[in-house]
């Protein structure tokens, strides 16, 4: 089924410094290398863009870390595909947001800030090698709301090394009392390239973290927050309405070296090499077909991870057949259950155990 593509994503792929957790596409940000990264983005944004979207994202990296005219540049590129978005989010580092670049962003309809703090624990942003405090966090949160941008989404993470239940509780409740509207919280994941995976670091043990995720759900519902995906928390009408399109299976356009991207039956990803993305015309490094079944399984996957669950008559209308048709035996999970048209796991905590089901 051919849709209108509603969604794009921009991967910004610098930092100003490392953090030793992340295996993300990202170098350290060079003005001279960023210059030209801007110029092939310019042609593939040309090449690749063709109409209005109602979701965009900018990430990374540290989209932040551009210098204000590399900003500008970036943003006047998109801004002929932007006059009917809804939703359009940068990411942005405590440390590298100012009141100029607040501006600017405000100047080219963005209304959503993702900023990347972590921890509340300043020994802990140390371990991971975050260049902020948390201090600079409330700073910059103030600067946010004085200018206007209160669509403010926040990443946090759990079972680090050094965290204790104590000093998550703690954390919790520096957030609550920020009044934020989103919140999105990860488990420390050691991948194998990350400055952690090199050096041997472990995350705390599983059931550390069950605890850990129990008491995050238990803390934030209590506090008016609408569990609304797996890793998300939103105050009422705050749910990311461009993540809300991954889960629901929306084709999306993915651009920059290290974005991916879904058109159709075609899952892409473009070179993480900066050099390579810059130098050459061949820019994909993975291009793969999705069989009516890859994209069947898919689209359970993805839908289930939000309370809304998988739209049963959404699926029929993609793949000609029902979910009853499709997955007998998967729907016999005790976990699961329709209502309204509507298939929801009904415990998110244990998604991949139902999910294995699907996969037979």
């Amino acid at each position: 089924m051919t849709t209108r593509i509603k969604h794009l994503y921009i991967h910004v792929p610098f930092c100003k410094a490392i953090c030793y957790y992340c295996d993300f596409a990202r170098r350290i940000y060079d003005e001279k290398l960023a210059d030209k990264w801007l110029e092939r983005l310019e042609k593939e944004i040309s090449d690749s863009c063709h109409e209005q979207y109602e979701t965009i994202y900018i990430g990374g990296g540290t989209p932040s870390c551009l210098s204000p005219e590399q900003s500008e540049k970036l943003l006047s590129l998109i801004y002929p595909y932007a006059s009917e978005v809804k939703e359009y989010t940068i990411e942005a580092n405590p440390e590298s947001l100012d009141s100029d670049k607040i501006l600017l962003y405000k100047q080219y309809g963005i209304n959503r800030i993702s900023l990347g703090v972590q921890s509340c624990y300043d020994e802990l942003l140390k371990s991971l090698n975050r260049k902020h405090d948390f201090k600079t966090v409330e700073d910059k949160i103030s600067l946010l709301r004085n200018h206007g941008l209160d669509n403010i989404s926040v990443d946090l993470m759990y079972s680090l090394p050094g965290q204790n239940m104590d000093i998550l509780k703690d954390t919790l409740n520096r957030l609550i009392n920020l009044d934020l509207p989103h919140l999105s919280l990860y488990s420390l994941t050691i991948e194998e390239n990350s400055v952690f995976g090199k050096k041997g670091i472990k995350a705390l043990d599983e059931d550390m973290e069950a605890d850990m995720y129990e008491l995050i759900d238990e803390t934030l519902r209590a506090h008016g927050y609408i569990h609304y995906e797996v890793s998300n928390y939103a105050k009422a009408g705050y749910q990311s309405k461009h993540n809300l399109g991954y889960w629901n299976y929306d084709d999306f356009l993915g651009l920059s070296a290290g974005a991916s991207g879904k058109i159709g039956n075609n899952r892409y990803t473009n070179t993480r090499d900066l050099q390579r993305y810059i130098n050459s015309d061949d820019i994909r490094e993975e291009d793969l077909y999705l069989s009516r079944k890859d994209q069947m399984f898919e689209n359970v996957m993805m839908s289930l991870r939000t309370i809304y669950g998988l739209d049963l008559r959404d699926f029929e209308k993609r793949y000609g057949i029902s979910i009853q048709e499709t997955y007998p035996r998967a729907l016999k999970n005790r976990n699961l259950m329709i209502r309204n048209d509507r298939l929801i796991c009904t415990n998110l905590e244990i998604l991949n155990s139902v999910l294995l089901d699907f996969m037979d």
